[in-house]
């Protein structure tokens, strides 16, 4: 019988993680951090670098914790918006620290350095970036990994990407323009991208979007049993105000709300659930938004009794969504006495996330979500082409 190293190791490797990771039944979803096997042989020996934050893990374990009981030679610990353990408010400041049960640095990417600087990733050889996405590309994650793999491919630093389902799989909405790249828009894709974020590791580096010829040298560890299309439960919420399937499902037709006049029901135990406003007296339910700490502690319309709409038990949007906008829109031509002003509150930060001001322009003049939705069509077909060649996993 012919000696297998290989086969050795996973025998050692699988006695040593038996305490920690439950079996995995057949047919079950595998995400990239629970496939040990596979990506162990590529930081074998390197100096590890992790951009991991609460969502990373795998059996029920942080992968940092799993990494740290194999004895991985990590080095550093890198986290995005919401920290390490994602209880941060969305936009509050998350200081770098040590973790304390490991006794790693802990680098934030969030704030002023959004970007590893090269004294940061001195002591990396390897960087190692599991972080579930929701598939928005305002969804700041997806700005950190853009950013790690820029600050890789300038120092030369690997990457290995552990891939995780989306779970709100859909392509849809206008896509970004240069004039409004920002932290909450780093991309020229649309607002549902339809890729995992592995998919989009790989368009990032394969359409040269690093800028100046940039490339990384990267690999993906892909999910098992998924493909595109399949429903997909987190196990984890992604951050403090996406609770629970509903909130991720709805997140992308509702977060430009946030440019608005109108609560998303942030200050409350079912945020991107509901919608509402004080000035919308005519609607049948109300709610009032609260100081909650580790979700929001200074929530639009604080302490004010809002009126709008209950969506916990609404029927999902298939891809995004302007019905709620253009409605909530209307009720302010009817309440007030500016509604241009009075509903977008805060336009440039609406163009922002919606990546072009002709929406918001258009639901002024009154165009409808067809005629609206209409003029995004070729550039999403276009999209479509580049997506395609960047797909792991066959849609149903």
């Amino acid at each position: 019988m012919r000696f297998s190293y290989r086969a050795l190791f996973l025998f050692v490797f699988l006695c040593l993680i038996s305490d920690f990771v439950p079996a995995q039944p057949a047919g079950k979803i595998l995400t990239g951090a629970e496939q040990f096997d596979r990506f162990l042989p590529l930081i074998k020996g390197k100096r590890v670098g992790l951009v991991i934050n609460q969502t990373s893990q795998s059996g029920g374990t942080l992968l940092l914790d799993s990494l740290f009981l194999l004895k991985t030679n990590l080095t550093r610990i890198f986290t995005p918006e919401h920290g390490l353990r994602g209880t941060a408010d969305a936009g509050a400041t998350v200081s770098d620290g040590i973790d304390p049960k490991t006794g790693i640095s802990i680098i934030s990417l969030y704030g002023k350095n959004k970007k590893p600087q090269p004294e940061q990733l001195a002591n990396v050889d390897i960087v190692v970036f599991d972080i579930q996405d929701v598939g928005a590309r305002f969804y700041t994650y997806i700005s950190t990994l853009y950013y790690v793999m820029q600050a890789c491919a300038e120092q030369g630093k690997n990457i290995i990407v552990l891939d995780r389902p989306n779970p709100c799989d859909y392509i849809d909405g206008p896509i970004l323009k240069p004039a409004y790249k920002s932290f909450v828009g780093m991309l020229p894709i649309p607002i549902l991208h339809g890729c995992t974020i592995g998919e989009l590791a790989q368009m990032i580096n394969g359409e040269g979007w690093l800028g100046e010829g940039l490339k990384c040298h990267l690999d993906v560890i892909t999910v098992t049993g998924w493909r595109h299309g399949q429903p997909y439960s987190l196990p984890v919420k992604p951050s403090p105000n996406l609770p629970n399937d509903q909130a991720i499902a709805l997140y992308a037709s509702l977060c430009p709300f946030e440019g608005t006049d109108i609560s998303v029901g942030r200050g409350t135990k079912f945020p991107f659930q509901v919608i509402g406003s004080p000035k919308i007296k005519s609607e049948g339910f109300h709610f009032t938004p609260q100081p909650l700490k580790g979700s929001d502690m200074n929530p639009l319309h604080k302490n004010q009794l809002c009126y709008g709409k209950d969506l916990r038990k609404a029927q999902n949007p298939e891809g995004f969504s302007l019905k709620y906008l253009i409605e909530f829109y209307r009720n302010y031509q009817k309440s007030t006495l500016n509604p241009e002003k009075e509903f977008f509150t805060r336009p440039q930060w609406f163009d922002m996330l919606m990546g072009t001001d002709q929406v918001r322009k258009q639901i002024i003049q009154g165009k409808t979500e067809t005629e609206i939705k209409a003029g995004w069509q070729k550039e999403l077909e276009n999209y479509k082409k580049i997506r395609r060649k960047y797909l792991l996993y066959l849609d149903i």
